[in-house]
């Protein structure tokens, strides 16, 4: 049987998405704190994006599992697969 495996995000990768997501972050904290408007405006930005943030995190969540849920599904296809071609007799009698 022949397992495909799926490359994982190297190091540095997964290090600069890290840096990448708390540089845009503290930027977008940092503007809506030095707004010049008043504190209820800036508390509904703030809520704004904490929506956006735990939004963007969910949406992640959701399409690797679906990724993760076809792959094994195509893992068990090709398995069953793999089975019934082994089991396969061209020659046998049939009837």
């Amino acid at each position: 049987m022949t397992v495909t495996s799926q490359s994982k995000p190297s190091a540095a990768f997964y290090i600069q998405s890290v840096i990448s997501f708390v540089v845009a972050l503290t930027a977008l904290i940092i503007g809506v704190i030095s707004l010049q408007v008043d504190i209820w405006v800036r508390g509904f930005l703030s809520v704004g994006v904490l929506y956006l943030v735990t939004s963007t995190f969910t949406l992640a969540k959701v399409i690797r599992d679906q990724q993760e849920a076809s792959t094994a599904l195509s893992r068990i296809d090709q398995a069953r697969l793999e089975k019934m071609l082994a089991e396969h007799d061209p020659y046998r009698a049939v009837g």
